[in-house]
């Protein structure tokens, strides 16, 4: 007889993670949401975790365990997902520790909520006294993140959603191409290509996964975690996305990040016109050899386009407050008119 297929699959890349894969697959036995599966891809681990897992598959029958040869996260994230059985599809690090109730909010949010594709929840980072006040500020704002709205007009500052914390829809992330490497980080990728797509997103208002930091986290050590790669990433989703058949696009923030940006979106073929700045040695000058203007200029800079976009790229504290204040008094809108990215 056919087995029956679960409500949930659980995609659990491992490799080389004999330290914490008991926690990661205990804090899953011990959902309150029993109907799921485990699919767990071994990425041709060295040290003791097939010997876990191995284990573990002779006391736990919903998980199964594939090895492979390594060949990296997005590989083992690929193969993975084309072997979950079920509609929903869970991602687990094995190094993270899912509260017992993640899996049962999540379900729930989805089947009452069937026009969301993503749904994550709010992330608190271990242990304490690891965690920089980088990684702090990161959470606090991706935390904040907690509707569609939210999310998609924060997209481009980075990315709004802790991967091994979202629930997905595989068809949907099926049908925009799944999981592939295109030099930057591979779960970004996959929620901006959702946002150009229209799918919709959501948070869980509670913290239901614990995430760990360590010295060797990916988005530490992977060179497509990087400054350079991470804007690459916005600017050639920008230029596909909302900066497509915009006449002017301006640049708010004529230092160093802004102008790697600018750089990189001119590379894409987007039509820069001219950067904003409030710095007074910066105004007047030019970059990429297009001037820098003080903010007042921009009513009319605006005005003398067709179709203008403006994108923010200042990171420094206390910026985006600003900038938000000003382009609305303008009457501009987040979202439509303009983005951050920084």
């Amino acid at each position: 007889m056919k087995a029956k297929r679960p409500r949930l699959s659980v995609l659990l890349p491992v490799f080389n993670a004999e330290d914490t894969l008991h926690e990661a697959l205990e804090s899953l036995r011990r959902q309150t949401f029993q109907d799921f599966e485990i699919v767990a891809i071994d990425d041709g681990s060295t040290d003791s975790t097939p010997r876990l897992l191995a284990a573990w598959a002779t006391r736990e029958p919903r998980l199964r365990v594939v090895r492979r040869p390594h060949h990296g996260v997005v590989a083992a994230l690929q193969a993975g997902l084309a072997l979950c059985r079920a509609p929903l599809v869970a991602r687990m690090d094995a190094d993270d520790i899912a509260l017992p109730q993640r899996l049962a909010a999540q379900v729930s949010f989805l089947e009452a909520h069937p026009q969301v594709a993503v749904v994550g929840c709010q992330v608190e980072p271990f242990p304490p006294h690891r965690v920089g006040q980088g990684l702090r500020r990161y959470l606090a704002w991706q935390n904040a993140l907690l509707d569609d709205a939210a999310i998609r007009r924060e997209i481009f500052v980075e990315s709004p959603l802790t991967h091994p914390s979202v629930v997905f829809r595989r068809e949907v992330v099926l049908s925009v191409g799944g999981y592939r490497d295109p030099g930057w980080p591979e779960d970004y990728d996959l929620w901006l290509r959702l946002y150009l797509a229209g799918a919709r997103f959501g948070k869980i208002p509670q913290v239901l996964l614990r995430w760990r930091e360590r010295p060797n986290r990916l988005t530490r050590i992977d060179p497509r975690c990087t400054t350079e790669n991470l804007q690459r990433a916005k600017a050639f989703y920008l230029a596909h996305g909302p900066l497509t058949d915009r006449d002017a696009v301006f640049l708010w923030g004529a230092g160093p990040t802004g102008r790697r940006l600018g750089r990189m979106l001119l590379s894409f073929g987007v039509p820069l016109r001219a950067y904003i700045d409030i710095d007074p040695r910066k105004i007047g000058r030019t970059r990429h050899g297009l001037p820098v203007h003080a903010p007042e200029a921009l009513s009319k800079l605006w005005a003398e386009a067709h179709h203008p976009a403006l994108v923010a790229a200042v990171g420094a504290a206390g910026a985006r407050a600003l900038i938000r204040q000003r382009l609305k008094a303008q009457g501009l809108i987040e979202g439509e008119d303009w983005w951050f990215a920084a």
